[in-house]
């Protein structure tokens, strides 16, 4: 260590630190130590050289810019001072490795770490209670976290918002006052509810021209429509999906899921706090179903889009696993086959293989008789019409909505602008422009989503399917089943049956009801009914990449 003359005054530095803005107001201000600090330097005849301020930070770990920059200056050659002053050792660290740690660093370029309210000497006693001062700080930092999170998980069993940002569609309210605390709670955002509604409806039937996206597409649709996140940014994989999987949507949010770390905790520590549903239970499991479908992990590329009548929708009763191609006699003979059998023999499962063009007929023969008679289409889609005619009332209301907060916004713009002209208002006066830069962004914003909601009702339009209708649309499905050779058309078989799996005395077949519907129109207007090339999320994106975590 480096011996200074004792007529040359002491360089110091400052390190000043809250955790929170709410210990700012309670505990040692930032304003405080600062004072103390400068008193204390003062006293000792040290020449205060610079002062490092770090808000809201918490002293767990060293991901603190003004830490690292104050480290830095102290550990370069020559050192930027000689002494670091902080309030108490706390302020500099809270776990007792990390702060003995970056106490040598410093120690070992001459640089000194003192506390102004914990004097200790250079000695062996006064190093052992600086090292036993950091475990206890270490202690009540854990100690504190465990109560902090214990008091939210509470608050969100009561149904309150714990103070994130909220996810994309939702706002935070003001809900109850208890004594000095205002709780929230999350109510819909009619300027962004729309935009997640258009996700799972890409998601779920697609943009009228095709089947359902996938997740690359979909991402592509609301970039180059420049419908952008809620910060005005372009749309990502990463985000998008963890939109489509997120089960706030269907009012279900899932607090405490996972640790800072990112490390995803026990279901039993996860607390489901209800919200103002925004997306159909049917529609959101059928999504998730696609996206596990879709996954290469599950089901490859090559697998989803073959060739083969049922390939990449046909699994095992026995294990749920995909069942694939298999061939026997060099090529003769063709069989749909468990794939987990075929892997793993016995052991995995019992598996089972039905010969090719046996189950393409019996499935291609129950959509004809079975799902395509008149009768039963009307009964399966009843409900779904009703639903839909629910949906069309409710965009209605919204559009209305949102053109009276169009109107209001552009109403406050113009009472500003008289006010100026009037020379009430001072046009160079800083927030006149932040209220008109807002009031223009809420007012754009508003008659965006109601045109682009105007405009998908355009699109979703339809008459009702009874009688005749019905009759000529289920015919010309049939049609639409079969070529002219006797195969099959697989998007048509596609969009009438989604997952289809074959048990030891039975096959189960399972379809959307919306994709079911889009495939009637589309076999009546002599489109294709099939569903498209389905996107995939790879496994190794694993959301926690540079995309924001909200959109």
């Amino acid at each position: 260590m480096k011996i200074h003359s004792p007529h040359v005054a002491l360089r110091a530095a400052l390190y000043l630190r809250v955790s929170t803005a709410r210990q700012a107001e309670h505990d040692v201000s930032i304003p405080d130590q600062k004072r103390q600090g400068e008193a204390y330097c003062e006293s000792r005849g040290y020449q205060l050289v610079e002062t490092f301020v770090e808000p809201g930070a918490s002293a767990t770990n060293d991901r603190r810019p003004e830490f690292q920059r104050m480290i830095e200056a102290g550990t370069s050659k020559p050192p930027a001072f000689d002494v670091v002053v902080v309030h108490s050792f706390s302020r500099f660290f809270r776990d007792e490795f990390e702060m003995e740690y970056y106490y040598r660093k410093l120690a070992k370029n001459g640089v000194k770490l003192v506390s102004m309210t914990q004097e200790l000497g250079d000695d062996p006693i006064h190093q052992m209670m600086r090292r036993i001062m950091s475990l206890f700080d270490e202690y009540q930092s854990k100690e504190n976290a465990k109560h902090v999170l214990r008091a939210l998980k509470e608050n969100a069993r009561q149904g309150f918002w714990n103070g994130s940002l909220p996810p994309i569609g939702y706002r935070v309210v003001d809900a109850e006052q208890r004594g000095t605390k205002m709780k929230k709670k999350l109510e819909i955002d009619p300027l962004h509810a729309d935009t997640v509604r258009l996700i799972f409806r890409l998601a779920s039937e697609g943009d009228g021209t095709s089947g359902p996206m996938g997740v690359k597409n979909i991402v592509s649709y609301l970039n180059r429509n420049r419908m952008f996140t809620r910060s005005g940014g372009r749309w990502g994989i990463g985000q998008l999906h963890r939109v489509l999987t997120r089960r706030t949507y269907i009012g279900e949010h899932r607090f405490n899921r996972r640790s800072k770390k990112g490390e995803v905790k026990p279901e039993e520590e996860v607390v489901t706090v209800a919200v103002p549903p925004l997306i159909d239970l049917e529609i959101f499991e059928a999504v998730q179903k696609r996206l596990q479908v879709n996954n290469p992990k599950v089901t490859p590329p090559r697998v989803v889009s073959g060739p083969n009548l049922l390939t990449g929708i046909c699994y095992c009763g026995n294990c749920g696993g995909a069942m694939t191609l298999r061939t026997g006699k060099n090529g003769r003979y063709r069989y749909y086959a468990c794939s987990i059998r075929a892997r793993q023999g016995e052991t995995g499962c019992k598996g089972r293989a039905i010969p090719m063009d046996k189950l393409d007929r019996m499935v291609v023969s129950h959509i004809e008789e079975r799902l395509l008679d008149p009768e039963r289409i009307e009964d399966v889609l009843a409900s779904l019409l009703d639903r839909r005619q629910e949906s069309v009332e409710r965009r209605g209301q919204h559009i209305a909505e949102l053109n009276q907060r169009a109107a209001e916004a552009d109403m406050r713009l113009k009472r500003l602008y008289e006010a100026i002209e009037a020379g009430s208002l001072d046009p160079a006066e800083s927030a006149l422009g932040e209220r008109i830069a807002g009031l223009t962004a809420i007012r754009d914003q508003a008659r965006a989503d109601a045109a682009r909601t105007e405009a998908m009702l355009k699109s979703s339009a339809h008459k009702g399917l009874t009688g005749a209708a019905v009759r000529e649309l289920a015919s010309e499905a049939r049609t639409g089943l079969r070529l002219e050779k006797g195969g099959y058309r697989r998007d048509h078989v596609r969009a009438f049956a989604q997952h289809v799996e074959v048990a030891d005395d039975a096959i189960y077949i399972n379809g959307s009801k919306n994709t079911l519907l889009k495939a009637l129109i589309a076999a009546k207007g002599g489109k294709s009914a099939g569903i498209g090339v389905p996107g995939f999320i790879p496994r190794w994106r694993r959301g926690w990449d540079s995309n924001p975590r909200n959109p």
